[in-house]
């Protein structure tokens, strides 16, 4: 049935355009466009083109336009599938849009990498959709947990994190010392774990500007959720200039999202573009390219929580998740237990990365692609859809009606929403909104404290990152 189906996938922010861009680009016979919406969050036309690289979607196929144009667009088009790519509440507000349409398309969702732990909000906010996507066995788990628990009730199906492919690294042919002269592990250029990862190659890319380059960098791939801490994150610039200082025949290389001036996903609000300032020796360096030009010489991984750690384990690239600050559900790290891979900051220093369990790949983003259906599931929706059998998930009326619903669609659209009803109801709303916030943190918790509790890969209370939508 993917012969000829049209599917579009809607989206704002830099890591949904790469991973909406991604997933589609893995379907073959579809004709897939990509749709960018207009909110502070949106990708800019440089990231735009670092999230496309690689992805299987030709920029043709990518159109950019306003929210008030999307209704009209979709009704035009007429898709059979839409994959709504966007932070919570940004999914919300567009499934309201597929509600109006005339031709109702089947509707997916998902998150753009790691959803463990799986946040009530994430699923909350997604429950309108026809299918939520999701990337291992172990979130398959969590989300049916935390349905139940919550009595939300959303169909799950399983991908392939569209990033964890192999890709043809431009590679030294000796063996590389990956701690220079002070790193215990030598890594032996092998090909990359295939049959533990359960994945089949993808095409080799491209990597022209590197094909003399020995993979010897230490990538550091930046978050701007964890650590919340300014301290630590602070710790975390100093150890990237300890390593850098430990061997300056090898680069350190900071992976950052966003450019001065561009949004991304998340809000940062200790860039370490700041806290490296005037004390980065010349081996450190910033990149603002892709995650893959980035892994293209790596020798080794660094990050607390990123997909990226995905990304580098299917390319066979060692890998330290940085536990110098514990291992929570708050740092986004719990993934992490049971991989081999965690580890604090003397390792980083002298390069002592390490490979992930194939025990722990099989439950966590590496099972077999013949689990991965996905797909398949879309297309039995699509027929379902035609036949007339499969019912609409409504977006559930806002409990505050018409005033609810602007405030909602100003919240998203910021600057870019322009309706006279939109600026009452923020003026009304934000402060409104700020007094809940504090009243509910002054709350005692009612016995509950999921973020705390490690026996679980869910949790209930909203997330403790204060990252507004609104910028």
């Amino acid at each position: 049935m993917s012969e000829g189906l049209r599917v579009v996938a809607i989206a704002d922010a830099d890591s949904f355009v790469k991973w909406s861009a991604s997933l589609l680009g893995s379907v073959d016979g579809i004709r897939p466009h990509l749709l960018l919406v207009q909110t502070p969050l949106t990708a800019s036309v440089a990231q735009e083109r670092t999230a496309l690289a690689g992805a299987g979607i030709d920029p043709s196929a990518v159109s950019r336009i306003r929210f008030g144009e999307a209704a009209p667009w979709l009704e035009a088009q007429r898709p059979d599938v839409v994959l709504l790519a966007g932070r919570g509440p940004f999914v919300r507000l567009m499934g309201r849009v597929i509600d109006a349409l005339s031709h109702r398309p089947v509707t997916v969702a998902g998150l753009p990498g790691m959803a463990i732990p799986a946040q009530r909000g994430a699923l909350d906010y997604r429950r309108h959709v026809d299918l939520l996507v999701v990337h291992s066995h172990r979130e398959e788990r969590a989300f049916a947990d935390l349905g139940r628990r919550i009595g939300v009730q959303v169909p799950t199906a399983l991908a392939t994190l569209p990033f964890a492919r192999p890709r043809e690294r431009m590679l030294s042919p000796e063996r590389v010392r990956v701690g220079g002269a002070h790193g215990v592990l030598v890594e032996e250029r092998s090909a990359p774990p295939h049959a533990a990862a359960g994945t089949s190659a993808a095409p080799a890319e491209s990597a022209t500007a590197h094909t003399s380059a020995p993979a010897t960098d230490i990538v550091f791939a930046a978050q701007a959720l964890v650590p919340v801490d300014h301290e630590e994150r602070l710790e975390i610039a100093s150890i990237l200039v300890r390593a850098a200082k430990a061997d300056p025949g090898r680069r350190v290389v900071v992976k950052l999202r966003s450019r001065p001036g561009e949004a991304e996903t998340h809000l940062e609000r200790d860039p370490y573009t700041a806290l490296l300032d005037g004390r980065r020796p010349d081996n450190l360096v910033f990149s603002y390219g892709s995650m893959a030009e980035a892994l293209s010489t790596a020798a080794g991984l660094v990050t607390i929580s990123s997909t990226a750690a995905v990304e580098a384990v299917a390319q066979g690239i060692p890998v330290i998740a940085l536990d110098s600050f514990g291992v929570s559900k708050s740092l986004l790290n719990t993934v992490f237990v049971g991989s081999g891979l965690l580890g604090g900051r003397s390792e980083v220093v002298a390069g002592r990365f390490r490979h992930a369990h194939p025990g722990w790949m099989r439950d966590n983003y590496f099972h077999p692609g013949i689990e991965s259906t996905w797909w398949q599931r879309v297309e039995e929706l699509v027929a379902r859809r035609r036949a007339g059998t499969l019912p609409a998930r409504r977006v559930p009326a806002a409990r505050g009606g018409a005033l609810h619903e602007a405030w909602h669609r100003a919240s998203v659209l910021g600057a870019h929403d322009r309706t006279l009803g939109g600026r009452l109801a923020l003026a009304a709303g934000v402060p409104a909104t700020r007094l809940l916030g504090a009243a509910r943190r002054g709350r005692p918790a009612l016995g509950l404290d999921t973020w705390a509790d490690a026996t679980t890969d869910f949790t209930l209370e909203p997330n403790p990152f204060h990252d507004s939508i609104r910028r």
